[in-house]
């Protein structure tokens, strides 16, 4: 009986552990909130500064070419690549390269519509290899060999840019030619479709109007999104080049370059819409990659970033905070589980176990709370009445439990099976 007591006792104490870390790092949302609070007035109007700064003649303008990975998703290719070739830049320095690893029809769609946008006169190319080596990122590898110029616009094949993205988001490179890259924020075409659209809007738009804008004002490591971009050369081969061996080759780049000294930069006034995922399972399994991807990412960073000398440690903290931002998920589990093992060891914790549980959940909502409140006031301003707010964060609750089910699920598939190779599980979209 006393040693049953003692593991008890043991399971309390990291039940309050992992408590005391899911207060942290939630906290860190209240955190960033206030962060931006007290930067966005400078913030802003730096990036309006930015974006005034004047481009040079078309003459003097360099070449930019625009990559479109694709895979198997012919509902939204043309779409996507006719966009790509309406950006207002001189004609004779835009160049697009359709990266297409289909194995459906979809490879036959991208020849077609490459082959007539030739015929107009606009440079395009559809590069469409045999395997899907590295993913995206070997994708983004292989096209930047296949040509000689500086600049790459990158777009997911879903995301629609304004004719006038270039214009725009090219001018911040002629104020501060070390930038890495400009990231624009990216919108939604179907933000009502459904509830689940609807929770995805709220919750990213916290993401990147709160978090992105914020790390940008602050100097905070920057995380590409993946899309809606401009990168230059010199930075991407600075970082090491776009790899393939993670499946968040946005985030393992930014890093990697971060860490060689290049910054990068997030502009709140461009969206561009790109469309969001409507069913549960879609969803999901996009969410659990990009779960994956951080803690690939934080394996191989980590390390570096605490080596460094040229990095401050007030920069490090918030590198280090934001890597490892996924393992609340884990804090979670290992806190539910010593819990109730704990619980039922000895059931005369359960009042201090229920009371911290409570104090711990109460923290949390109020810090997501503020958090996709902050984000949808910046971004929507407050379009939003409160009680239709309450359902999506109700929205978002479920989400979450959905999510902690999906990875307790695919972490107990992992530990009774041998681990398998990382697989680039794409979003596919419907074109709706």
């Amino acid at each position: 009986m006393a040693l049953l007591g003692t593991l008890a006792l043991v399971l309390a104490a990291v039940f309050a552990v992992c408590c005391v870390l899911l207060a942290a790092f939630v906290g860190s949302l209240l955190y960033m909130v206030v962060l931006h609070h007290w930067l966005k007035s400078r913030g802003l109007a730096r990036e309006r500064a930015l974006l005034a700064t004047p481009l040079p003649p078309d003459a003097e303008l360099p070449h930019v070419v625009v990559q479109i990975p694709s895979f198997n998703e012919g509902a939204v290719l043309r779409r996507g690549i006719e966009a790509a070739a309406g950006l207002d830049w001189p004609r004779d320095k835009l160049h697009i390269q359709v990266l297409d690893d289909s194995t459906d029809e979809t490879a036959e769609l991208a020849r077609t519509v490459v082959a007539e946008l030739r015929e107009k006169g606009v440079d395009a190319v559809a590069l469409q290899r045999t395997d899907r080596s590295g993913y995206k990122g070997g994708a983004l590898h292989e096209a930047m060999q296949q040509t000689p110029y500086d600049y790459f616009a990158i777009f997911d094949v879903d995301y629609v840019p304004s004719r006038d993205f270039l214009r725009t988001c090219m001018r911040p490179f002629f104020a501060e030619p070390a930038t890495a890259f400009v990231q624009a924020r990216f919108d939604f075409l179907n933000p009502h479709e459904n509830a689940l659209t609807e929770m995805q809007m709220v919750t990213l738009d916290a993401h990147l109007g709160i978090e992105q804008a914020t790390r940008c004002w602050a100097g905070h490591p920057l995380p590409f999104n993946g899309t809606c971009g401009i990168w230059q050369r010199a930075a991407i081969e600075a970082g090491g080049g776009w790899k393939g061996d993670t499946v968040t080759e946005d985030l393992d780049l930014t890093y990697r370059g971060w860490v060689k000294g290049w910054r990068a930069l997030f502009l709140t006034s461009v969206p561009v819409p790109g469309e969001l995922p409507a069913d549960r399972k879609t969803w999901l399994r996009q969410q659990q990659r990009w779960q994956d991807g951080f803690r690939h990412v934080s394996l191989r960073m980590v390390p570096a970033i605490l080596r460094s000398r040229d990095i401050t440690p007030w920069a490090k903290a918030a590198a280090l905070l934001h890597l490892c931002m996924s393992l609340n998920q884990l804090a979670l589990l290992v806190g539910l589980v010593s819990g109730l093992v704990a619980a039922l060891l000895a059931p005369s914790l359960i009042p201090w176990l229920l009371t911290l549980f409570l104090v711990t959940f109460a923290w949390v909502l109020f810090c997501a709370t503020t958090f996709l409140r902050a984000g949808h006031n910046f971004i929507r301003g407050g379009a939003m009445s409160p009680g239709h707010f309450a359902l999506v964060l109700l929205r978002y609750v479920g989400g979450q439990i959905a999510m902690l089910t999906r990875s307790l699920g695919v972490h107990l598939v992992k530990a009774v099976n041998r681990p398998k190779p990382i697989v680039f599980d794409r979003t596919p979209k419907r074109g709706a």
